[in-house]
């Protein structure tokens, strides 16, 4: 795969297109077998999948696939896996060890007095330093602690019970574009947390490269969120 669809995210963290199957042509393909048609100019194209888009006729964008590569804090990933319609396999700390990479954030939010499943950037300096310092205080204790766990014998299994969720996991999603979509929907908007919002904004741009005009077309009648842009 291209690295064009490779993404940084957060400090450790990346989110990388692995493989994918159809396009734009694919859901056309797919909608116009009802009448035993293919493929025709690209306007007509175009506006077919306007059509779909606005009317609700979804099942057609099935047929375009996404594997994805992950790697995110573990809080981030179980945010993730509440989006079912999809195939996931992540690394195990069960037979592996786990690599000492933690989520350190550069910020410091606090609770939003408007939004209240909001938060918002303080600029207390102090503050930040305070929950910055204690963040990379206690990921080191715990990661220290759990390989002197391993090293007594303690299973893998068991040791791992006591690693912070700002642990970094990787897995790789496999997702078809409707689901994307609803993806996107829920955790490109302000209203999801700061984390991930970030893996939603490139997965959308990578989104955006595969598939210009199915991408367009959500935008414009399906997208429920506020931080994607045409």
């Amino acid at each position: 795969m291209e690295k064009e669809f490779f993404f940084g995210v957060l400090d450790k963290g990346f989110v990388e297109l692995y493989d994918s199957m159809g396009d734009d042509l694919r859901a056309v393909e797919s909608a116009r077998v009802s009448f035993q048609k293919g493929l025709s100019d690209e306007k007509r194209d175009r506006d077919l999948i306007d059509y779909l888009m606005a009317h609700g006729h979804e099942s057609p964008f099935e047929h375009i696939v996404f594997t994805f590569r992950v790697k995110a804090p573990l809080f981030v990933a179980r945010q993730w896996l509440r989006h079912r319609i999809a195939s996931i396999n992540e690394v195990s700390q069960r037979y592996s060890v786990v690599k000492e990479e933690f989520y350190i954030p550069d910020h410091v939010r606090i609770k939003d007095e408007v939004n209240r499943q909001g938060s918002v950037v303080t600029d207390d300096e102090e503050l930040s330093e305070d929950f910055i310092g204690c963040i990379e205080k206690h990921s080191k204790a715990a990661y220290e602690e759990y390989r002197k766990l391993l090293e007594k014998g303690v299973a893998r299994e068991m040791a791992r019970i006591i690693l912070p969720t700002n642990m970094y996991t990787m897995w790789f999603w496999t997702v078809n574009a409707r689901s994307l979509m609803n993806f996107l929907s829920l955790r490109a908007d302000s209203h999801a947390q700061y984390e991930i919002q970030q893996y939603a904004l490139k997965m959308g741009e990578i989104f955006r490269n595969v598939c210009p005009w199915t991408y367009e077309a959500f935008l414009r009648y399906n997208y429920k969120g506020d931080l994607l842009k045409v």
